[in-house]
């Protein structure tokens, strides 16, 4: 549809955004997955993560200039702005930060949350030298930035993966692959390692799932999930620190991932690019599962 341009307010930027970054979370809005939880004002445009250049700049913002390139999370969803948008307005001193110089806009837009939520579960997990870590989910895109930004720390990598992923995965730092869809997990992994992880990882299985998984954690391990389904409690009970674990977002840790990016340290899968005509036909696709990678909007 075709809406007004935004303007930015004091202490805001506008970017004309050239491609945007699809994750769950997008869809899960458009489905009232999250009502109660975020409240959305209508029409609005989905969209969180986004790449593009500093088109105008509010009274008061002097962190950018016009034609800086930019990258970051511009989800304005109580406003009804999102970054599935030729333009996005967000908070100078919000989850915006300087492009990776060694990315083009349809990488650095895959970026942010995904990274973001990696980095983070990383940290809050404890992850470190010699710690043992199991990766459920380990093919998409926060997946994929957890098993690198792992293995970064020392930690050493499980990562379920389908054959047609385990090359990828153990070029990405995993240590070894588990194929989730050859037989029981927690059995494959409970013999393979009898004494058990430190970490468990779990981007998205159920209660019931993570529960039985977290069966493979030793005593005084560690468990987060993503989704929510980590019963805290029952888990505290067998010696088992837990987190449903909610995300940060900053421009600040944006500007860490920018430097291991242009480091060489991490790396963005984009597994699909695809027009903005055809997101309703990729978001479809997006809620079957499987993910590859990441999937950029061109703006």
């Amino acid at each position: 549809m075709e809406l007004d341009r935004p303007e930015p307010g004091p202490g805001e930027i506008l970017v004309k955004l050239v491609a945007a970054g699809m994750n769950p979370f997008d869809w899960k809005v458009a489905d009232g997955m999250l009502q109660g939880v975020v409240e959305a004002r209508f029409p609005l445009i989905l969209g969180q993560d986004g790449a593009g250049v500093v088109e105008a700049v509010g009274e008061g913002a002097d962190r950018f200039r016009v034609g800086d390139q930019v990258y970051g999370s511009f989800g304005g969803i109580p406003r009804g702005l999102g970054s599935y948008a030729e333009f996005a307005v967000v908070p100078q001193d919000g989850p915006v930060a300087t492009m990776p110089q060694k990315m083009v806009y349809s990488q650095a837009a895959a970026v942010p949350t995904a990274s973001m939520t990696a980095y983070n579960l990383v940290e809050k997990t404890g992850v470190e030298d010699g710690r043992t870590v199991l990766v459920i989910g380990a093919s998409g895109g926060v997946g994929q930035a957890v098993v690198q930004l792992a293995a970064l720390k020392g930690g050493y990598v499980i990562a379920t993966a389908s054959p047609d992923m385990t090359e990828t995965m153990l070029h990405l730092g995993a240590d070894e692959t588990v194929d989730y869809r050859a037989g029981d997990l927690f059995e494959t992994v409970s013999e393979a390692h009898p004494d058990g992880v430190d970490v468990l990882i779990d981007l998205v299985d159920g209660e019931r799932e993570l529960d039985m998984l977290a069966g493979t954690v030793k005593k005084g391990g560690v468990v987060a999930s993503t989704v929510g389904q980590a019963n805290t409690a029952g888990l505290k009970k067998r010696g088992i620190k837990a987190y449903n674990f909610q995300n940060k977002a900053s421009g600040e840790l944006l500007a860490v991932l920018a430097e291991l990016i242009d480091g060489g340290k991490l790396t963005v899968h984009v597994s699909r690019e695809v027009d903005l005509a055809e997101t309703p036909a990729a978001i479809a696709e997006a809620k079957r599962g499987g993910a590859r990678g990441k999937t950029v909007i061109r703006l």
